[in-house]
């Protein structure tokens, strides 16, 4: 477990330590973190005998699988490590560029990797249904995606809006990148009604609320998903892992995951 005292890793080491199938055998965090040296459950006041350390190929030593949701540079320096040791990655980590993204599909020839934007299996059932609304309103509806995080999260839009996004462009026949609109401010014209827009909110402790909104005449149609809890991101990448114990290599998906690109 990679970033074992933050926010994220705090929630994932509870559902490990609860999970009876998997079993928490390293928790890393950045070098001068106050959490090194400690027990990796202490914050729940237990003992998972696996102790916070900063060295990573102490803490893969015996791993099978690490799941990281930290940030783009980290994340890609355990990649590398990862694929030495023949370790599996679970990637929740958001905002790599697209040399980023290539060094994840070129490490993916030698290990197995999931990666998504969110591994809500809620977010992932959105997915579905917006690919579905998209089709069957692609003329008449005008197309905006709103979203909220907490006051902490350092990256916008947000990976999993822009992943609605990319689901709706490819249901539509259209480029994200050629069509999405991330601002708006002064005198902006009329709305280009072949493009996707982006609204960005970021306050308090919000976990992480998306709308997408086909905006129609006489109707608006809203597809929604909130969390009040990262225990679902958390329960969805331990579905991850499981997945990967039948796997050798490849980039996967929470479609594969769940069973969705079967059908």
């Amino acid at each position: 477990m990679a970033g074992a005292s933050g926010r994220m890793g705090r929630m994932l080491v509870e559902a490990l330590l609860g999970a009876g199938d998997c079993r928490l055998a390293g928790a890393l965090d950045i070098p001068g973190s106050p959490a090194l040296g400690q027990d990796a459950a202490a914050f729940l006041g237990r003992s998972s005998g696996v102790l916070i350390t900063d060295d990573l190929r102490a803490g893969l030593a015996d791993a099978d699988v690490l799941i990281d949701f930290t940030r783009p540079t980290g994340t890609l320096a355990h990649l590398k490590v990862c694929r030495e040791l023949g370790v599996q990655l679970v990637i929740g980590t958001t905002g790599f560029d697209e040399a980023g993204k290539a060094a994840i599909t070129e490490a993916a020839q030698h290990i197995a990797i999931v990666m998504a934007p969110n591994m809500s299996v809620g977010v992932n059932v959105v997915l579905k249904l917006l690919a579905t609304a998209a089709r069957a309103l692609s003329e008449g509806y005008d197309i905006e995606i709103v979203e909220a995080h907490h006051r902490h999260k350092v990256d916008a839009p947000s990976g999993t809006a822009l992943k609605m996004g990319e689901v709706v462009a490819e249901a539509l026949g259209r480029d994200l990148q050629a069509c999405a609109v991330y601002g708006r401010e002064g005198v902006t014209g009329e709305r280009d009604p072949s493009t996707i827009g982006f609204a960005t909110v970021r306050g308090g402790d919000v976990v992480g609320d998306h709308t997408v909104m086909f905006l129609g005449t006489g109707e608006r149609i809203e597809i929604s998903h909130k969390s009040s809890s990262r225990a679902t991101y958390a329960q969805g990448s331990l579905r991850a892992v499981r997945f990967l114990a039948g796997q050798r290599a490849g980039l996967f998906g929470m479609d594969e995951v769940l069973g969705f690109a079967a059908g």
